[in-house]
C-alpha cells in the first residue's frame, strides 16, 4: 500500500477496505475492521514524523492542531519533544487513566455528602459533629493509597465505636455580652 504507513496499519486499511467492499459482511467484521484500524492509526508513527516534517518546512503548531483537529496545546502534547519526552508524557497519562476515578461503591458507612444529604445539613456540619463526636466516622484506605471518609449514622451496622471525645475548644459556646458579635 502507501509510503508512509507502518505495515501494521496498511494491513488493517486493507482489511477495512476489504470488509468495507463486501456488501454481505458481518457487523462484527465491520466493527472490528474499524477499531483495527484506529487501533493502528494510533500508533502509527506516520503522524509524528508528518508532524516533525511540517516544523521543519515552517508549519505553526495552530496549522497542525488544526489539521489533526485538535486544539493547539493537545497537538503540543502529543507531539512536541524528543522521543522520549513524548513517550514519559504519554506513560504518565496512561498510568493517570488506568487509576479508578469513581468511589467504590462498596464501602461502609456513608459518604460525607450523602450523611449530610440524608441528614438535611451541609458536608460542613457533618464535618463538625464528626470533631465534636456527635456521630461516628472513620476514614477507610483502599489498598491503592486512596481513602474516603465514612460516617455512620446511629444503628448502622458497620458502625464502630470509635466516635471521639469532643475537645474542650469544641464545646460551644455562648458569646458574651461584651462581645462585638453580642446582639
Amino acid at each position: 500500500m502507501g509510503y508512509f504507513l507502518a505495515p501494521a496499519t496498511s494491513a488493517a486499511l486493507s482489511r477495512l477496505a476489504a470488509v468495507d467492499g463486501s456488501p454481505g459482511s458481518a457487523p462484527l467484521d465491520r466493527i472490528q475492521a474499524i477499531r483495527s484500524l484506529l487501533l493502528e492509526l494510533d500508533a502509527d508513527p506516520a503522524t509524528l514524523v508528518g508532524v516533525r516534517d511540517a516544523l521543519r518546512v515552517g508549519q505553526s503548531w495552530d496549522e497542525i492542531s488544526d489539521a489533526a483537529e485538535l486544539k493547539p496545546a493537545a497537538a503540543k502534547w502529543r507531539w512536541s519533544g524528543t522521543d522520549a519526552e513524548i513517550a514519559s508524557r504519554q506513560a504518565a497519562g496512561r498510568k493517570r487513566a488506568a487509576r479508578p476515578s469513581a468511589v467504590p461503591t462498596d464501602l461502609p458507612g456513608l459518604s460525607v455528602s450523602e450523611a449530610a444529604a440524608k441528614l438535611g445539613v451541609t458536608a460542613q456540619a457533618i464535618y463538625l459533629q464528626l470533631s465534636r463526636g456527635k456521630v461516628s466516622g472513620r476514614t477507610i484506605e483502599l489498598p491503592d493509597g486512596r481513602s474516603y471518609k465514612r460516617v455512620f449514622l446511629d444503628g448502622d451496622p458497620d458502625a464502630r465505636l470509635d466516635r471521639v471525645e469532643p475537645a474542650a475548644d469544641n464545646i460551644p459556646t455562648q458569646p458574651s455580652t461584651s462581645s462585638p458579635d453580642a446582639h
